[in-house]
């Protein structure tokens, strides 16, 4: 039997592919089917790494807000920090606060003492005005309003 030529369908499909081949050694850039499963195998570590990245960069700036409220304050934390951000409406990232935080503790400690006064001090609003009222039903939350204002 005559041995025949094939053609360029045949080599198109073995031409090794992609930008993988340069940087991966031995059979990983020399045989066709190995070429492909690591490419495959690169493509989808690249893909959990990336959310693997943005997970610990988040645990790495929720750490570093912790140690700096810390160290100033005994009986305040992050997640007390968090939930008064919340209450007052702020909108500060995780992000930049940990930026705040490397780049001046003193701005850093000076935005937390606000947080902490303004929600000590409505929250004493409150109280005062909840012991004054003895129906505590829902009149109390309108002179605390009021008061607030």
């Amino acid at each position: 039997m005559t041995r025949t030529k094939r053609g360029y369908v045949a080599q198109r499909r073995r031409t090794k592919s992609g930008s993988f081949v340069s940087s991966f050694r031995g059979a990983h850039s020399r045989l066709t089917r190995t070429i492909t499963e690591q490419e495959i195998r690169s493509l989808f570590s690249a893909h959990r790494d990336r959310n693997n990245q943005k997970r610990n960069f988040r645990r790495l700036w929720i750490t570093r807000i912790n140690a700096a409220i810390r160290e100033k304050v005994l009986s305040y934390s992050y997640s007390k920090l968090i939930h008064d951000l919340y209450k007052r409406q702020l909108l500060f990232n995780r992000k930049i606060l940990a930026q705040i935080t490397i780049a001046s503790r003193n701005c850093f400690s000076i935005i937390s003492n606000e947080i902490r006064k303004e929600v000590e001090y409505t929250g004493i609003i409150v109280n005062r005005v909840a012991r004054r009222m003895n129906s505590g039903k829902g009149e109390w939350k309108l002179l605390g309003e009021n008061m607030l204002k």
